[in-house]
């Protein structure tokens, strides 16, 4: 399966071996891993039998998981990576999660790629409903979820074991109709 994405920015596209390197970089950063449950890699081979597993899901033809390095577009850089995986048809919801190398932050990256996952999921999926969540303490992925339209519904409390020990974590959600009546700010 080739899938690309594009914005002004950035080029969204699915994951290889060939990004083992890169990734295993961004896992490792210990500013990456402060509110990510997967924890930093022991190794190299941690990382890629981590990624084995995303691209076998991403290309098993079922099309319920998409997990994208993004890039910028004139350089080719790695700044990240962000998914999207699929519930049961029937609920036509999704989950995004996103993860950005530390050097990129600060600058929209974030929020352009989601932007973009949320039209593709709405607009090419027929999606009705797409959920995140983030630990209430990262406010950088609070921001970003806030910008995109994504309305926080809930708070689960001490669900997520981050290594500074049990964070609540803010539930977001957006429905295909939040996009429809705010098309001007997601597309």
């Amino acid at each position: 399966m080739s899938i690309q994405l594009k914005t002004n920015r950035l080029l969204i596209k699915l994951i290889s071996l060939s990004d083992l390197e890169k990734i295993h970089e961004l896992h490792s950063l210990p500013g990456t891993d402060r509110f990510n449950t997967l924890g930093i890699p022991e190794n190299l081979n941690q990382t890629e039998s981590i990624i084995k597993d995303w691209i076998k899901k991403n290309n098993n033809g079922q099309n319920k998981n998409f997990t994208f390095k993004v890039e910028l577009i004139g350089s080719k850089t790695f700044i990240g990576l962000i998914s999207l995986n699929l519930g049961k048809p029937k609920f036509k919801i999704g989950e995004v999660w996103y993860k950005f190398h530390s050097d990129f932050w600060n600058k929209g990256y974030a929020t352009e790629s989601l932007k973009k996952i949320l039209e593709f999921a709405f607009c090419d999926l027929d999606l009705h409903r797409i959920e995140a969540g983030c630990a209430v303490e990262n406010i950088g992925s609070i921001r970003t979820l806030e910008k995109v339209g994504m309305t926080r519904e809930g708070r689960k409390r001490k669900v997520l074991p981050l290594k500074d020990g049990w964070s609540d974590n803010f539930e977001y959600a957006i429905l295909s109709t939040d996009l429809k009546s705010t098309t001007h700010n997601i597309i």
